[in-house]
């Protein structure tokens, strides 16, 4: 009973929006609270609500939950966390050709989940605001069936030869190692 009560004195919370999303449109509140001296709790949203960028799909969703190790003392200066989350996404996928980000002629829609560690600094500038600075990777398994620009299905998705089905199936399915999180966030304590 002490543990709790000594847990709950010690508690805070702040309500994060990361401000580099916002700069492109897409929104990113987060809640971190705080667990014990040392540590905290972080879930958030990622929302793009485009439908369509310069004619390439961009519409997707992403719901993570996080913990994080301070160092010194939660929201004060460098911490590594673990998170995981899920995803739904109706997207244009990307690729680096010739040192160039371009987007391929087709789309994807589908699922998927994910487990990356991140590494941030929290700093106080204020009684109540905060800036938080992060940075995560981690691995990505996506679900999901392939599109034309037309809107018309793949039903014979790019796959390794020895894995090809004996009959269409639209399915894919992919995993990567790629940067999960970017940003900074401001943050506004909401109790303590």
């Amino acid at each position: 009973m002490a543990m709790c009560c000594t847990s709950a004195a010690n508690a805070q919370g702040y309500i994060k929006l990361n401000g580099l999303y916002a700069l492109g449109g897409v929104v990113n509140p987060q809640f971190e609270v705080r667990l014990t001296k040392h540590s905290a709790f972080q879930s958030e949203l990622v929302y793009s609500p485009w439908k369509s960028i310069d004619g390439h799909h961009m519409h997707f969703g992403i719901f993570s939950n996080e913990y994080r190790y301070y160092f010194r003392e939660v929201s004060d200066g460098f911490y590594v966390g673990a998170a995981a989350g899920i995803m739904l996404f109706d997207v244009s996928k990307p690729q680096f050709a010739h040192g160039k980000l371009t987007f391929q002629n087709r789309y994807c829609k589908g699922y998927g989940c994910m487990g990356s560690v991140i590494v941030g600094y929290e700093w106080r500038f204020a009684e109540r605001w905060l800036l938080d600075a992060y940075v995560g990777f981690g691995y990505l398994h996506s679900m999901y069936n392939g599109y034309s620009m037309d809107g018309e299905i793949d039903m014979y998705p790019n796959r390794p030869e020895h894995k090809q089905p004996a009959y269409p199936d639209p399915f894919n399915a992919s995993a990567e190692w790629l940067p999960t999180k970017i940003g900074l966030s401001i943050g506004f304590l909401l109790w303590k």
